[in-house]
């Protein structure tokens, strides 16, 4: 099947990236989320990323604008009606995503596919709160999707192979690389990424390292980007926490265990960079830099 208009809920950080790249190749597009001051904050990322694509040279002035203009917004998720696709990009818990799947399945059309954007937990689970699990995939974006080229693609027990030809040719027409795996906790990415976290994490809990030292010695010695607590700022300390508990129950293996600074640091609201305070301080209300008592 061809996919041209696609939904997106949530228009946090990776959703409105979603919603960036797909109306930048082309799609028609929908970004919902629970009140218009979140989607409007949504609206105001895109249009900031694309202005900075078009500064760069890498976006022409025109397709920006043609781009915004493909994006509708709603509140009401009554509007996705339409879709060919729906991507979820809300919040990394199970139940409210298993609650919205359930109504968008009685919302869109039998032939309509459903996708997650959720970086751990089971495809298979919330395409059981669906009639369509045939018609349900992962769809997991890199953050910033504006940026990162991969999408992990995740196969629930039950995705029919026109499924994921649909999620896998859409991806590509959105500029991403699309990779296949399976149904397994943290897929990919994050079984691997996560422990790597989680370790840094532990180094300083445990007075190895400051949190400066820890993220230098592996930019330079294992040529990563940036460091594993940077990174871990980055994508916010609760998703992390979030997906080590996914982690831990679904493989039942202590090496996910979380590290008890990242508990206390959650409790404590530091989430990192979207909260001003994590592992570093950063611009808006925070605190100093963690380090170990």
């Amino acid at each position: 099947m061809s996919i041209q208009r696609i939904g997106v809920v949530g228009a946090g950080q990776m959703g409105s990236g979603i919603a960036h790249v797909a109306a930048l190749a082309g799609k028609d597009v929908v970004l919902s989320d629970v009140s218009d001051a979140l989607v409007e904050k949504g609206l105001s990322v895109i249009r900031k990323n694309l202005g900075r694509q078009v500064e760069k040279g890498k976006v022409t002035a025109e397709a920006r604008d043609a781009a915004l203009g493909r994006i509708a917004h709603a509140v009401d998720v009554a509007a996705l009606a339409g879709c060919d696709l729906v991507v979820e990009a809300i919040v990394e818990d199970e139940a409210p995503k298993r609650k919205l799947f359930a109504a968008l399945d009685g919302l869109l059309a039998p032939g309509a596919l459903l996708a997650s954007n959720t970086s751990s937990i089971s495809i298979t689970r919330l395409a059981a709160a669906t009639k369509r699990p045939d018609r349900f995939i992962g769809m997991h974006f890199m953050n910033p999707v504006p940026v990162m080229q991969l999408v992990e693609v995740i196969r629930g027990i039950a995705t029919s192979d026109e499924t994921a030809a649909a999620v896998v040719a859409a991806a590509r027409e959105m500029g991403k690389t699309p990779v296949e795996c399976r149904d397994f906790p943290g897929f990919v990415s994050n079984r691997v990424l996560m422990p790597m976290i989680n370790e840094a994490v532990f180094a300083v809990f445990e007075g190895v390292a400051t949190p400066d030292a820890v993220d230098t010695i592996m930019k330079l010695g294992m040529n990563h980007p940036m460091g594993p607590l940077t990174l871990a700022d980055f994508i916010g300390l609760d998703t992390c926490l979030a997906i080590l508990r996914v982690l831990h129950e679904g493989l039942g293996d202590d090496k996910y265990r979380p590290c008890p600074l990242l508990v206390q640091m959650v409790d404590a609201g530091w989430l990192g960079k979207k909260a001003g305070r994590g592992f570093y301080r950063y611009a808006g209300p925070g605190g100093e830099r963690v380090t170990p008592s």
